[in-house]
């Protein structure tokens, strides 16, 4: 394992295996509120905290980081209280965020187009040991947050209304969910890109799903999705230079494929379980009876 001998891919598996926990652990809440795209709409806005940070001579994921906050708060603000639909709002982050990002990016003395790409859709080579320590910072947020308040931020998912009736702060784990899936945007934007980030979100979920029945195998079986095709494209784009978060992505949506195939078999299988189980097959002919005393 020669890629262990070099730095920068000591600090890409460590950005990549958080990556891979926190995007599947955020992205099951964005499914189940089916708000699946708004990891789009939070990394593009969080383009322009990376176009501010290089405006600022600042680490641009802390600036991401704060203003992917606020825009995904402003988007769930908009989506309670406001008037305009939650599409409309998430696609006014789309537009203003690449537009604010790529204009920042432009009027900063760093700016280029190399240095836009590398965040729009990954580098491994540019990750920083300040990153690392960034990364590892929003991603012990992300894991507390996910674990520590899973049945509240589940209840809230599931069934609002329900959620509310019992007594939980519904508007508060809302905006929750929607500052975790910012923070979620920036600590997987060095790896996978902002443009792709989404993508690692949703589909090792839905890929879960495919063969689990409840909350807790659909999380646990996403995140090991996720651990897995990040590691394992991380190691791809040093042996085979190929861009980072296309090959993460195009390694869990392979995994979803494979997922697919297999739950129809196993489908078939639990539905002949559960036949029999209700209408068990008649005994043979001659059996004895069993004899009660």
């Amino acid at each position: 394992m020669e890629f262990l001998d070099h730095a920068f891919m000591q600090r890409a598996l460590i950005a990549a295996l958080l990556v891979g926990v926190t995007a599947p652990a955020v992205g099951i809440h964005l499914v189940q509120r089916r708000q699946a795209l708004m990891g789009d709409g939070i990394g593009h806005i969080a383009l322009t905290g990376v176009g501010l940070g290089f405006l600022m001579s600042a680490n641009p994921v802390w600036t991401a980081a704060l203003v992917s906050i606020a825009g995904a708060v402003l988007m769930e603000l908009i989506r309670m209280y406001g008037r305009t639909r939650g599409d409309i709002a998430l696609a006014l982050l789309f537009y203003g965020g690449m537009a604010g990002g790529v204009m920042l990016m432009s009027l900063s003395d760093a700016g280029s187009n190399a240095k836009l790409v590398t965040y729009l859709f990954g580098s491994l080579s540019t990750v920083s040991d300040e990153d690392v320590v960034a990364i590892c910072l929003l991603a012990a947020f992300v894991v507390a947050v996910s674990l520590g308040l899973r049945r509240q931020l589940f209840a809230v998912s599931q069934d609002e209304e329900f959620a509310r009736v019992t007594g939980l702060p519904v508007r508060a784990l809302n905006l929750l969910v929607a500052v975790t899936a910012a923070v979620t945007v920036t600590v997987a934007m060095r790896v996978v890109g902002l443009l792709l980030v989404s993508a690692l979100m949703v589909v090792p979920v839905a890929a879960a799903q495919q063969l689990t029945r409840s909350f807790r195998a659909t999380f646990a079986v996403a995140v090991l999705i996720g651990v897995g095709v990040t590691l394992t494209g991380t190691v791809t784009t040093y042996y085979q230079d190929v861009p980072p978060g296309a090959t993460i992505v195009l390694l869990a949506l392979g995994v979803f494929v494979l997922f697919t195939a297999l739950a129809a078999p196993l489908a078939r299988r639990r539905a002949r379980a559960a036949e029999a189980a209700v209408h068990p097959a008649p005994r043979a002919a001659g059996e004895a009876d069993e004899v009660r005393v």
